[in-house]
C-alpha cells in the first residue's frame, strides 16, 4: 500500500495556523500535524495577505487596501491577545509520591520542623527518618526510574493513558514491564486515568426522510480502508453556546478521515462539509457501506443526493430505531473526547473549542494515541506496518 499525497482543505489549513499563532512556534505545529514547515509558514502568509479569501482552491485573489488594513489590525490583535496569555501561564508542582514528599522534606528541613511537613504532606515522622537512612534497594531504584518516564507519558497523554496503554509504552522505550506492576507504580504515585462519563444523545430522528436499513448490523471488523465509515455528531458546551462537532471515522484503522464544527445542525453545515473532508482525504474507488444513526441530517435529501452521485459506490446504513450499540464506534470516539479532553476544559467562545478539539485530534488521536482496536498501536503505526507488510509481499 503506497502513501497517497494527502489534500489539505480550508478548515484544515485555518486551524492549522490558528494553532502555530497560539503555540507560538511553527515547526512545533508543523512537526506534530506532520506538515513540512515551509507548507505552515506559507499558509501563514497566505492567510496574513488575503484573510478570508485565501485558500479558494485555485488562484490567489487580490485585495483591497481597506480589506488589507484590518487584515493587518487583526493580526496585531491576535498577537497583542497572544502576548497576554502567554503571561497568564505559569508552572506549578505537585508531590503525589510518598517518596517525592520525602525527598522535599530532606531538602527543605533547614527551613522547616519536620514534624511540621509530615503533618503537612500526611506522612509518618517515623516513616520519614525510616526512609533517610535505610539504603535504597534496587528494585525501588528501578520502580523511580520508571516513574519518571511513566510521569512524562502520563503528561504527553494529557493524563489519559490507563495501565494498559502504559505497559505498551514502556515496552516501546525498550523496558521490560508487566502491566499490574506499572498498575501498582501508577496507583502509588496518584496517577490516575480519567474515566468515561455519560453524555447527552443528539440524534433528531423526527423527520419523514426515507430510513435506510441497517446494512451494517453491528459488524465493526473489516478488512481494508474504505470499506466502512461511521459517522456522529455531538454538542459540545461553551459560554457562547453549543458547538456541534460532526465527524467520520474509517473503520479499518479508526481514523478521523472527515470532522467539521458548526454552530448549527443543518446538514450543509454538519455532515456534508465532513463528507467532502472525507473524500478529499481517502478517495472512494471501491464499495463503502456509510454508516450512522437516523438523524435528520443523514436522512434529508440534500446529503443522500450526495451518497447516489457514487452511481451504487456508497451504501448506506442506519442504525435501529433508539439503539446507540449500532453505531458503538462513533459513540465511543465521542466518549473518549469528552473524557480526554473536552471535560477538562472551560471553553468561553466557540471558535476556543473548536483550535481546542482541532488539535486534539489532528496531533493527539490520529498520530500519537493508542487505540486498543488496533493492538495498542497509534494510527500511524499501524498505517507503517500496512505499508511495510505491502512491500514485502
Amino acid at each position: 500500500m503506497s502513501k497517497s499525497r494527502r489534500k489539505y482543505d480550508a478548515s484544515f489549513k485555518s486551524k492549522a495556523i490558528e494553532l502555530s499563532y497560539a503555540r507560538g512556534n511553527v515547526r512545533e505545529v508543523a512537526e506534530e500535524l506532520g506538515l513540512h514547515p515551509e507548507l505552515l509558514y506559507r499558509w501563514r502568509r497566505e492567510k496574513h495577505q488575503y484573510e478570508h479569501n485565501s485558500f479558494p482552491g485555485r488562484g490567489n485573489p487580490k485585495l483591497t487596501d481597506e480589506e488589507r488594513e484590518i487584515a493587518e489590525l487583526k493580526k496585531q490583535l491576535k498577537d497583542a491577545r497572544l502576548e497576554r496569555d502567554i503571561f497568564k501561564k505559569g508552572d506549578q508542582h505537585l508531590l503525589r509520591e510518598r517518596q517525592e514528599k520525602f525527598r522535599f522534606i530532606k531538602q527543605h528541613q533547614g527551613a522547616f520542623p519536620v514534624e511540621k511537613m509530615c503533618k503537612v504532606f500526611n506522612v509518618s515522622k517515623s516513616g520519614y527518618y525510616h526512609w533517610l537512612h535505610a539504603a535504597p534497594s534496587k528494585r525501588w531504584k528501578e520502580n523511580e526510574a520508571l516513574l519518571i518516564d511513566i510521569r512524562d507519558i502520563f503528561e504527553s497523554s494529557h493524563q489519559t493513558y490507563g495501565s494498559p496503554r502504559m505497559k505498551v509504552e514502556l515496552c516501546g522505550m525498550g523496558y521490560s514491564v508487566s502491566r499490574p506492576r506499572v498498575a501498582r507504580i501508577m496507583k502509588a504515585a496518584g496517577l490516575r486515568a480519567t474515566r468515561p462519563k455519560r453524555f447527552k444523545v443528539t440524534t433528531d430522528s423526527r423527520h419523514n426522510y426515507p430510513i435506510a436499513p441497517n446494512i451494517l448490523d453491528r459488524n465493526f471488523k473489516v478488512q481494508r480502508r474504505n470499506q466502512v465509515w461511521v459517522s456522529d455528531l455531538t454538542y459540545i458546551r461553551t459560554y457562547q453556546g453549543w458547538l456541534y462537532l460532526t465527524v467520520i471515522i474509517d473503520l479499518f484503522d479508526r481514523k478521523i478521515v472527515g470532522w467539521a464544527m458548526s454552530n448549527n445542525l443543518a446538514a450543509q453545515n454538519t455532515v456534508i462539509p465532513t463528507w467532502r473532508m472525507a473524500v478529499k482525504s481517502r478517495e472512494i474507488k471501491e464499495d463503502l457501506i456509510f454508516h450512522s444513526d437516523r438523524g435528520v441530517q443523514y436522512a434529508c435529501t440534500a446529503f443522500t443526493n450526495i451518497l447516489k452521485s457514487y452511481q451504487g459506490l456508497v451504501n448506506q446504513s442506519m442504525s435501529r430505531k433508539g439503539n446507540c450499540w449500532d453505531n458503538a464506534v462513533a459513540e465511543s470516539f465521542f466518549k473518549t473526547l469528552k473524557t480526554e479532553w473536552v471535560y477538562k476544559h472551560k471553553y468561553q467562545l466557540r471558535s476556543q473549542a473548536q483550535l481546542s478539539v482541532f488539535y486534539w485530534i489532528e496531533t493527539w488521536y490520529n498520530k500519537k494515541r493508542r487505540h486498543s482496536a488496533l493492538d495498542y498501536k497509534t494510527i500511524e503505526e499501524f498505517e507503517n506496518l500496512l505499508l511495510t507488510q505491502d512491500l514485502a509481499a
